[in-house]
């Protein structure tokens, strides 16, 4: 491959927001289980990469940004079609696919993290927890009722962290889905246009077509 052929395409915030996203969704689906704080700090680390993402989205380098890669579905499919004829459009950037892919992956991973943290504050811990303390006094006649309530509070708590629950771990495993599918389209696109797009996520650099 010649050097003078290759030309910046994605920039070092990009760079360093994939692989961090990477480590950090990795950490955090390890950990789920038996690493919980390990697991909750993994989990601010992905939304916060998400959160800058979207904003480097907007303002970021020309190959950063969703105008760039963010393409109407009819090209999506037109480009998943050419594919079987294994001479499709060759993009610099993101082609449709990939660009339908990010869109996916961010909105996914998303909805982890905000089902994550619903369940870190139905626990009384993290950003959406109700830590407000309500302090009263109360009479000894009305101390079996305040009883009952807080039992029917504790219930409802219960059966709020068991729903969140059920939601992050359907995204987090449908995350983990879409990752093998990324990483299938990357292997895919590698060998149609004969370039290597992990080093290219990695350098900065693509070969001009």
């Amino acid at each position: 491959m010649n050097d003078k052929n290759l030309i910046p395409v994605w920039d070092i915030f990009v760079r360093v927001f994939h692989w961090s996203l990477v480590l950090a969704f990795t950490i955090a689906y390890l950990t789920e289980d038996d690493f919980e704080d390990l697991h909750v700090y993994a989990g601010y680390v992905v939304l916060g990469l998400i959160c800058y993402r979207v904003i480097w989205g907007f303002i970021g380098s020309s190959y950063a940004r969703f105008s760039n890669f963010v393409y109407p579905i009819s090209e999506v499919k037109s480009y998943l079609s050419s594919l079987l004829t294994r001479n499709p459009k060759h993009y610099l950037g993101h082609n449709p696919a990939g660009g339908m892919m990010i869109i996916a992956l961010l909105v996914s991973l998303f909805a982890a993290t905000i089902s994550g943290l619903k369940i870190y504050g139905v626990q009384g811990y993290g950003p959406l927890a109700n830590n407000g303390i309500d302090i009263s006094i109360i009479s000894e006649a009305r101390a079996h009722g305040e009883n009952k309530h807080e039992d029917d509070e504790e219930k409802e708590e219960s059966e709020e962290e068991e729903f969140w629950e059920e939601i992050h771990e359907f995204f987090a495993n449908f995350t983990l889905l879409l990752v093998f599918v990324h990483i299938a389209g990357v292997f895919v696109s590698s060998r149609i246009h004969g370039e290597n797009l992990v080093r290219a996520m990695i350098t900065g650099k693509k070969e001009e077509k």
